[in-house]
C-alpha cells in the first residue's frame, strides 16, 4: 500500500471514529443552514441555483481554516490553486489554468471582488478576511460573471457596513516559523442612514525553505491588507456601498531549487545541501543587478468600488457597479536555481483598470424574471522583464561543463564549479571553440587564440530586457431571463456580446552592450547553412567578436546580438491593434422535484478572446513578431442535481460535464519568453460531488470529490494532459463538538488528496524540449507532482460566558513532501527548478467577538 493511500485510509478512519465518538454526545440533529447566494444576480438558496456552485460563508471558512485561495481550493471540487507567489497565482477550474502574466493575455477563470473583475494575474491575489461569503461557479459563466469566465468564476463578497448595530471581532494567531497574524473588524452605525466598517489583516511567516547562503528563508508570507466600507441609505429605495481595499505584499524570494545540481557556495564551490526541493536552496541576486535589490516581491494593490442599488419599483431594481483598480508589482527571482549568477530576472508589472456596469433586474414574483445590462471596461497594463546573464557561466551550461570537468575539476556531474573557474579564459576559450565547431557542423574551427579572445570578451553581467504593453477598451451587453414553464420546471437563457479593442506593444533591447555569446552562436548557426557567403559572413562576425573594442563597434557594422531574444529596431516598442467581437450564451433547464430536490441540465458556449501574441524579432535590430491567435471557444454540456435529505441534515450536490474546445490557447516557452499559441482541439469530461451532513447536533461531516479527464485532442500535444489538472481530487472534513472546561470544544480534522498532475501542457516530454525551443535539451520526464494528501487539524474551545474562542491548529500534520511547481524559466537552459510545498506548521489563536 502506498503512503498516500495509507494516509487516506487513516484520515477516513479518523473521521469515522469522530462520528462514532460523536454519537455518544448526540442530541437532536439540526438542519444544515441554507446559504443564500447571488450567482444569478439575484438572491437565491444555493440549492435552487442550476449550476455547479460551491459557496461558503465566513463562519464555515473559519471552521475549515481558509485564509487564502489555496486553502479554499482544498474544499472546492473541480477547483485547484497554485500559490507559489502573490504575484503569480494559478487558478485551475475543471482542468483549465488561468495564470498568464502577459499583459495581453485574457483570464480563463475570472476572479471577482463584489462583482468587479480582478483577474489580471499580478492583481488577482487578495487576502480572504471579513467576508460575507465566497462563491465558486464552474462551467462557462460569461453571462453571469463576465467576459473572462471561460470555464468558471470565483466571486468574493466582502462584508459590508450595516446600520443594524455595533459589532466586530479581533483575532490573534501565532505559531512556528515565526508565524503571526492579527485580524480585526469593527462595524459602526453613523445614525439610521449610514454606517462605517473597518477591517484589516497583517499576516507574516518566515520562509520554509532555508537560505543556504545566509539571510531570510524563501517562501515566506508578509501581507498587510486594510479595507474601509461606507454604507449610505439616503432613502428607502436606495442603498449604496463605497469600498476601499489596499494590500501590500513583501515576501522573500520564490524557492526555485535546481533538481540537477546541489546547492553550493558560488565562491568556494562547497556543497551546502542536497537536491530535494524541501532542503536548503542557494539562491541570490547579484549586487550589480538592477538597483541592487534582494530576491523577493514588492507588490501593492489599491481599489475603489461603488455599489448602488436603486429600487425603481417593487419589481424593477437598477444596479450600478463602478470600480477603479491599480496594481504595482516588482519581483526579483533567481530562476536557474543555483547560487552562481547564471540568470537573474525581474518581473516589473504595473496596471490600472476601470469599469462601469449598469444592470436592470426584473422580478415581480411571477413566471418571468431576469436582468439586462451593459458594461464598459478599460485596462492599461505593462510589463518589463530584464534578465541578466553571466555569459561565461552560461557558456558552460550550454556545453555541459557547469561542473568544469574539462578543466580537470574532478567534481561530480551534480556539483557546479566555483565562479572563479569561469573567469579562466583558457577554459572558456576551449568551450567557445567546441561550441562554434559543433553548431557550424565543423565548417568553422577557431584557433585556440581566436577562441580565447572571444572568451575574454564574454560579459559577466549581460542584460536583456523585454517590454510588453496592452491597452484594452471593452464593451459588453448582456441579458438573462428565467421563465417558469410549469410549477416545477423553469428555463433560463442568457447571452452576452463583447467587443474588444486592444493595442498590444512589444519591445526588446540589450543593455550596456551586445551579447558576445549570442553573436558567436548566431554566427555558427549561420555558417551551418554551408554556403560560401554564409561562412564568410560568419567568419567576419567571429572576427569582430575577438576584438577588445567589440562593444564599441557601431550597430551598423555589427548587430547588437541578444542571447535569449533579439533586440527590436533601436530597442523601441512596436504596437499593433486588434479588434475582436464574440457572443457567449447559456441555456439551462431546472426541474424542482420538490422544495428540497432540484435537477438541472445546461448547454453553454464559453469564449476566450482572440489575442495578439508578441515575441522578439527573428534578427537583431528588426521588428517584433505579432501572431494572431484565434479566439478559444468551449461548448459545455452539464447535468446535475442538488438535494436536501434527512430533514435537510444532508446536502448533496452532484454534477457531470463535458467540454469540447476549439483553438485551445496554450503557452509555449520560446527561450526565456512565454508566448501564447494555438494548440488546436481539446476535450474534458468529469464528475463532481459534494456532501454536507449534520450527523448529529454535535457532529458534521463534509466530503468532496472531483474526477476530471482533461486532454488535448489532436495537434502536437495530442493525448497530453492539461497542466495543473489532476484526474482525481477529494477532501474529507469533520466537526465534532462536546462540552468541557466551562465551554464547548470543537475538533475539526480535514484531509485533502489529489492525484498526479503535470506543470506544463507539454507534459515534460523530451520531444518538446529540444533546441531551438530551448537552449539545452531536457530528456528527463520529472516535472510533475506525484499524488499526495494533506492532513490538517484544528481544535477550538469557546467560552460559555465570554465571546472568546481559543484554537490550536496544525497543517500538513504528517509532514508530507510535495511540490507546487517545476520546470520554470530555468528549464530553457536545461536547469529545471522545483518549488516545495509547505511542511507541517502548527500554531494557536485567540478570537474575541463583539455583538
Amino acid at each position: 500500500m502506498t503512503n498516500s493511500r495509507a494516509r487516506l485510509l487513516a484520515a477516513a478512519s479518523a473521521v469515522l471514529m469522530a462520528g462514532a465518538a460523536g454519537a455518544a454526545f448526540a442530541q437532536e440533529p439540526v438542519a444544515i443552514e441554507e446559504i443564500v447566494v447571488t450567482a444569478q444576480k439575484q438572491q437565491q438558496r444555493a440549492i435552487d441555483v442550476p449550476l455547479a456552485l460551491t459557496a461558503y460563508g465566513q463562519e464555515r471558512l473559519d471552521a475549515l481554516g481558509v485564509q487564502d485561495f489555496n486553502d479554499l481550493s482544498l474544499f472546492t471540487p473541480g477547483f485547484e490553486v497554485q500559490d507559489q507567489s502573490p504575484n503569480n497565482p494559478g487558478f485551475v477550474m475543471r482542468g483549465i489554468t488561468s495564470d498568464s502574466t502577459d499583459p495581453a493575455a485574457e483570464a480563463r477563470v475570472s476572479v471577482f471582488q463584489d462583482g468587479v473583475s480582478i483577474s489580471k494575474a499580478q492583481g488577482a491575489y487578495v487576502e480572504l478576511f471579513d467576508l460575507e461569503r465566497v462563491e465558486v461557479a464552474k462551467g462557462p459563466q460569461s453571462t453571469l460573471f463576465g467576459r473572462g469566465a471561460l470555464i468558471g468564476g470565483v466571486n468574493i463578497i466582502q462584508a459590508k457596513a450595516s446600520t443594524a448595530g455595533v459589532d466586530g471581532y479581533a483575532r490573534f494567531e501565532a505559531g512556528d516559523f515565526d508565524y503571526r497574524m492579527v485580524e480585526a473588524a469593527v462595524n459602526l452605525p453613523l445614525g439610521e442612514q449610514a454606517a462605517l466598517r473597518l477591517a484589516g489583516r497583517m499576516r507574516a511567516r518566515d520562509g520554509y525553505v532555508e537560505n543556504a547562503l545566509g539571510g531570510e528563508a524563501f517562501q515566506s508570507v508578509d501581507s498587510k491588507a486594510i479595507r474601509g466600507a461606507l454604507r449610505l441609505e439616503p432613502a428607502d429605495r436606495i442603498k449604496a456601498d463605497l469600498i476601499v481595499n489596499y494590500q501590500k505584499d513583501e515576501p522573500t524570494g520564490t524557492a526555485f531549487k535546481s533538481g540537477g545540481f546541489s546547492p553550493a557556495d558560488p565562491v568556494t564551490g562547497q556543497v551546502l545541501g542536497d537536491r530535494r526541493p524541501q532542503s536548503a536552496a542557494a539562491l541570490l541576486a547579484p549586487a550589480n543587478f538592477g538597483d541592487g535589490r534582494a530576491l523577493g516581491l514588492e507588490r501593492e494593490v489599491l481599489s475603489y468600488t461603488g455599489l448602488v442599488e436603486f429600487k425603481l419599483t417593487d419589481s424593477l431594481t437598477l444596479n450600478s457597479i463602478s470600480a477603479w483598480r491599480r496594481y504595482d508589482a516588482e519581483e526579483t527571482y533567481d530562476p536557474d536555481g543555483l547560487g552562481l549568477p547564471i540568470l537573474t530576472g525581474l518581473n516589473d508589472a504595473r496596471g490600472t483598470q476601470w469599469s462601469q456596469e449598469l444592470r436592470l433586474n426584473f422580478d415581480n414574483g411571477g413566471r418571468i424574471r431576469g436582468f439586462v445590462g451593459g458594461d464598459i471596461f478599460g485596462a492599461k497594463d505593462k510589463q518589463r522583464l530584464p534578465l541578466q546573464f553571466d555569459e561565461r557561466i552560461g557558456l558552460a551550461v550550454l556545453t555541459g561543463q557547469l561542473n568544469g570537468s574539462a578543466a580537470g575539476s574532478g567534481l561530480p556531474a551534480t556539483t557546479a564549479a566555483p565562479a572563479g573557474l569561469f573567469a579562466n579564459t583558457a577554459f572558456t576559450g576551449a568551450l567557445v571553440r567546441g561550441l562554434v565547431a559543433s553548431l557550424s557542423g565543423n565548417r568553422i574551427v577557431l584557433t585556440p587564440a581566436q577562441a580565447t579572445a572571444i572568451a575574454g570578451n564574454l560579459r559577466a553581467a549581460h542584460v536583456e530586457e523585454a517590454r510588453s504593453t496592452s491597452d484594452l477598451d471593452s464593451f459588453d451587453v448582456f441579458a438573462d431571463v428565467t421563465a417558469k414553464v410549469t410549477e416545477k420546471l423553469e428555463v433560463s437563457a442568457g447571452v452576452r456580446f463583447t467587443r474588444d479593442e486592444k493595442t498590444t506593444g512589444f519591445g526588446s533591447r540589450v543593455v550596456g552592450g551586445r551579447s558576445v555569446l549570442g553573436g558567436a552562436i548566431g554566427a555558427a548557426q549561420l555558417a551551418s547553412a554551408g554556403t560560401p557567403a554564409a561562412i564568410a559572413q560568419a567568419q567576419a562576425i567571429l572576427g569582430a567578436l575577438q576584438l577588445p573594442i567589440v562593444q564599441s563597434i557601431p550597430e551598423s557594422q555589427l548587430p547588437l546580438f541578444g542571447l535569449t531574444f533579439q533586440p527590436t529596431t533601436g530597442g523601441q516598442a512596436f504596437e499593433q491593434d486588434l479588434t475582436d467581437e464574440g457572443v457567449t450564451w447559456r441555456l439551462v433547464g431546472r426541474y424542482a422535484a420538490s422544495a428540497d430536490a432540484n435537477l438541472y441540465a445546461s448547454i453553454a458556449r464559453g469564449r476566450r478572446p482572440e489575442v495578439l501574441a508578441a515575441s522578439g524579432p527573428a534578427l537583431p535590430g528588426s521588428t517584433p513578431r505579432f501572431a494572431r491567435v484565434e479566439a478559444e471557444t468551449v461548448d459545455s454540456y452539464e447535468l446535475g442535481g442538488k438535494f436536501a435529505l434527512m430533514d435537510r441534515r444532508l446536502r448533496l450536490d452532484l454534477s457531470a460535464y463535458r467540454y469540447d474546445y476549439d483553438n485551445f490557447q496554450t503557452v509555449e516557452q520560446q527561450g526565456t519568453l512565454f508566448v501564447t499559441t494555438n494548440a488546436g482541439k481539446a476535450k474534458a469530461y468529469g464528475v463532481e460531488g459534494q456532501a454536507d451532513w449534520a450527523v448529529t447536533a454535535d457532529l458534521d461531516l463534509l466530503a468532496t470529490y472531483a474526477y476530471s479527464h482533461a486532454r488535448f485532442d489532436g495537434g502536437a500535444y495530442d493525448g497530453n494532459r492539461f497542466r495543473l489538472s489532476p484526474d482525481h481530487s477529494l477532501s474529507l472534513a469533520a466537526a465534532w463538538r462536546f462540552r468541557g472546561l466551562g465551554g464547548e470544544f470543537e475538533v475539526r480534522p480535514s484531509y485533502t488528496w489529489q492525484s498526479k498532475a503535470f506543470f506544463d501542457d507539454n507534459n515534460d516530454l523530451a520531444k518538446f524540449q529540444r533546441p531551438p525551443s530551448v537552449f539545452v535539451a531536457d530528456t528527463a520526464q520529472d516535472e510533475f507532482k506525484k499524488a499526495y494528501g494533506l492532513l490538517n487539524l484544528r481544535v477550538a474551545w469557546t467560552s460559555e460566558t465570554m465571546p472568546v474562542t481559543v484554537e490550536a491548529f496544525a497543517t500538513n500534520l504528517t509532514d508530507e513532501d510535495y511540490i507546487i511547481d517545476a520546470g520554470n524559466t530555468g528549464d530553457s537552459l536545461g536547469l529545471p527548478t522545483f518549488i516545495a510545498g509547505a511542511p507541517r506548521m502548527v500554531g494557536i489563536g485567540v478570537t474575541y467577538r463583539y455583538r
